[in-house]
C-alpha cells in the first residue's frame, strides 16, 4: 500500500477554501443564504490569523459555524422579520449580547420540524443582509487566541529558541527553553515530550560542552562548562513532534544562548539533526515545517542545506515571504540565529 503525505494549507488556500466551500456549506446547514448573511474576506482572514493555527481547516469551519448560528439568531430577532412559517418551531429567543457564546458555541438555534434547511430561510424576509464585522467576531468567538506578539514574548529571554516540528496533524512551532541552576552537572528535561527528546538533548549538550572554548563560552581555565550547575530544558505544552532528532539544532542553539547570555532572534526558526561534531543533517517534513513558520509569521528559517531541494514543492508566494538560510554545520546555524552573527567568525576572518 502506498501512503500519500499531504502538506497543510497556506493562509491563502484556507481563504479560498472558506469562500468557495466552507461558507456555503455552513450557511446551508443553518438554514441561511447569502441574502441573509454576508461574510467579507477580511473577516475570514481575521478568523484564520487570530483563532486558528491548524494545518487543515477543521477549526476554521467550527468557528464559521458558530458565527452562522449567531447570525441566524440575529436575523430571527430583527423587528421586521415575519412570523415563523408553518412547520418551524422557535426554541427560546436569547439576546445576542452576553448569552450567545459559551466557549465559541451558540447555545440555542432555530430547529426545523418536518422541513429541510432550504425552507427555513423562506420563513423570514429581511430588508438587507446582515454583514459580519469585527465587533461581532469578538462577541461570538471571544478575544483573539493568537497574536503577533506571541513569538516575540517567548524569545524575550536568553536560553530560548524556536524549532519547527512535524506532528501527526501537520507542521508546528515548538519553543525550547533552557536554564541553569546550582547543581552537580546533571541534565533535566521537563514538559510533555517524555523520552522523545532525551537523546537529542544529550547530543546537543555534548557538542556545546566540546565546543565551549571555541565558541568563547568559557575561558581556557574554565574547562568544565557544567561545573557546579544543572541544566534544565523545558518544552512548553503544545506540539508533540513525530521525531526527536530534528530538534537537535534548536536544542543546541538554546543552550548556546543560555551560556553566552545572548538572545536568539525572534524572527528566526530552525530545524535539523546534528552530529556530535556539529554537522547538520537533513530531516523530513520540510514542507509542513515551512508552512508552520508562515502561519506563525516567522520571517527567517534555517534548514539543513541538503533539504533545500524539498522547497521546490512549496508555492512561490510562500517562498517569497521567507528568508531561507542553508546550514552545513552548527556554526552556520549560530551565524544566522543571533543578531549580528556570532563573534568567533569575525575572529577567524581578520
Amino acid at each position: 500500500m502506498e501512503v500519500f503525505e499531504l502538506a497543510g494549507y497556506t493562509p491563502e488556500e484556507k481563504l479560498r477554501i472558506a469562500m468557495r466551500h466552507l461558507i456555503p456549506r455552513v450557511l446551508e446547514q443553518h438554514g441561511l443564504s447569502f441574502d441573509f448573511l454576508q461574510v467579507p474576506e477580511a473577516i475570514i482572514k481575521l478568523v484564520i490569523q487570530r483563532y486558528t493555527r491548524e494545518a487543515g481547516v477543521r477549526d476554521l469551519e467550527r468557528n464559521l459555524a458558530a458565527l452562522a448560528r449567531a447570525a441566524a439568531i440575529r436575523v430571527a430577532e430583527q423587528d421586521h422579520a415575519m412570523p415563523l412559517s408553518k412547520g418551524v418551531q422557535w426554541l427560546a429567543s436569547p439576546l445576542l449580547d452576553g448569552r450567545l457564546v459559551r466557549e465559541g458555541e451558540v447555545e440555542r438555534e432555530v430547529i426545523p420540524i418536518g422541513v429541510n434547511n432550504h425552507d427555513i430561510s423562506n420563513a423570514f424576509r429581511v430588508s438587507s443582509p446582515f454583514i459580519l464585522d469585527e465587533a461581532m467576531l469578538e462577541k461570538v468567538l471571544g478575544p483573539p487566541r493568537y497574536d503577533d506578539r506571541e513569538v516575540a514574548d517567548q524569545v524575550a529571554n536568553v536560553g530560548v529558541s524556536i524549532g519547527l516540528v512535524r506532528t501527526f496533524f501537520g507542521g508546528d512551532v515548538q519553543f525550547v527553553q533552557a536554564t541553569a541552576l546550582v547543581g552537580n552537572g546533571d541534565l533535566h528535561l521537563t514538559g510533555q515530550l517524555g523520552d522523545v527528546m532525551k537523546e537529542p538533548a544529550q547530543i546537543a549538550l555534548t557538542w556545546v560542552r566540546a565546543s565551549a572554548t571555541e565558541l568563547k563560552l568559557v575561558t581556557s581555565e574554565e574547562c568544565n562548562l557544567l561545573q557546579g550547575r544543572d541544566i534544565y530544558i523545558h518544552f512548553p505544552a503544545g506540539a508533540v513532534p513525530e521525531d526527536g532528532p530534528s530538534a537537535c539544532v534548536t536544542l543546541g542553539t538554546a543552550l548556546v544562548s543560555l551560556f553566552s547570555q545572548r538572545r536568539v532572534r525572534a524572527d528566526t526558526a530552525m530545524t535539523g539533526e546534528m552530529t556530535l561534531r556539529g554537522l547538520v543533517l537533513p530531516v523530513g517534513g520540510i514542507i509542513d515545517k515551512v508552512l508552520a513558520a508562515r502561519r506563525y509569521r516567522i520571517k527567517r528559517v534555517i534548514l539543513p542545506e541538503r533539504n533545500l531541494r524539498d522547497l521546490a514543492q512549496l508555492p512561490s508566494d510562500v517562498l517569497s515571504s521567507l528568508e531561507i538560510f542553508p546550514a552545513n554545520s552548527m556554526e552556520d546555524v549560530l551565524e544566522q540565529a543571533f543578531e549580528g552573527g556570532w563573534p568567533w567568525r569575525q575572529h577567524w576572518e581578520f
